[in-house]
């Protein structure tokens, strides 16, 4: 494995031609004067505008650049995944290709993650965006994130962030939650911190979010939620669901064979029916906490991953 550097900065890239000089331009400009070992980790997510060969020519220019082409595009998530892996940074920054986040910021988030934090989130304060079809949807879903995750941050959807390593390493991403990694290193243990940083208007090209967004953000905020409540102990909501469900059922069953042995007919009662129902999903939902419990230690114990995180041991444990 290649040695670790101090510094990695990671950008995924789609159809960002127009920008892809200005932005390396800057970045170069705010990370040299800081005197320490940096990589540009760009990942070229599929692009269609000629993204791609021009990421190679700058990688050939440029010794601080490395250059990630995927085969195609695979989303905003899979791309800065693939820019982690390839980095070798102690310290993770990612942000946006679009000139939106200002490189500038990066010092900043840098200073506040040696203050002891593990992960340095941005916060857009002044965000310049479409009011209506960017920045009040964006509040109404930061404010639910925040309330859901019990991470409060401000800006869950600012690209600029800061981390360190084994905060990268811990989380296994995919499908699209990449604007959850707040809440899934927090679910690691985490330490957490926000700054407000800069935000311009877009210069080139168009935003590549549509209305479907917020359905992709509301699944996978349910993913996050169940994570961070019952990712070790699945059983305990299928369980319990599944025993409330067939008390409900066996309460109801029991009520009607009492009816009957009085005489009544109970056989066209809809009662009769969702007492059977419920018997049944109180079944399937116990069944699926087992499954649930049996592929929760198959994740853990097939690759020895500890359902813990020590944060540091301290104190002397040489043998005399």
């Amino acid at each position: 494995m290649p040695a670790e550097i101090p510094l990695s900065v990671v950008v995924p890239l789609f159809n960002e031609a127009e920008s892809l000089a200005s932005l390396v331009q800057q970045l170069l400009s705010a990370l040299r004067p800081l005197n320490l070992p940096f990589e540009l980790v760009l990942v070229d997510d599929g692009s269609r505008d000629g993204t791609g060969e021009a990421l190679q020519r700058l990688a050939g220019e440029i010794p601080e650049l490395v250059a990630v082409l995927l085969r195609r595009n695979y989303g905003q998530t899979a791309a800065m995944a693939a820019g982690f892996d390839a980095s070798r940074g102690q310290v993770i920054v990612t942000l946006d290709g679009d000139l939106q986040n200002d490189p500038a910021d990066i010092p900043l988030l840098l200073s506040k993650l040696a203050e002891g934090y593990d992960l340095v989130s941005g916060w857009r304060h002044q965000r310049q965006d479409a009011r209506l079809s960017r920045l009040v949807p964006s509040l109404l879903a930061n404010r639910l994130i925040a309330r859901v995750t019990g991470v409060a941050l401000n800006d869950y959807g600012c690209s600029l962030k800061a981390y360190r390593r084994e905060v990268v390493e811990d989380m296994n991403l995919y499908g699209e939650l990449h604007r959850f990694l707040p809440a899934l290193a927090f679910i690691e243990g985490a330490r957490i911190a926000e700054v407000r940083v800069q935000h311009h208007r877009r210069r080139f090209g168009r935003s590549h979010y549509g209305i479907d967004r917020t359905f992709r953000v509301l699944m996978d905020l349910l993913t996050v939620w169940f994570m961070k409540r019952f990712l070790t102990r699945p059983m305990h909501v299928f369980g319990f669901g599944g025993l409330l469900a067939m008390a409900v059922g066996g309460l109801i069953v029991l009520w009607l064979i009492g009816e009957k042995l009085l005489g009544a007919d109970i056989g066209g009662r809809p009662l009769l029916l969702m007492g059977v129902l419920s018997l049944l999903t109180g079944v399937q939902l116990f069944c699926f906490g087992l499954l649930a419990e049996l592929q929760m230690r198959t994740y853990h114990e097939s690759q020895n991953r500890p359902i813990y995180r020590v944060r540091q041991i301290v104190g002397n444990r040489s043998e005399s």
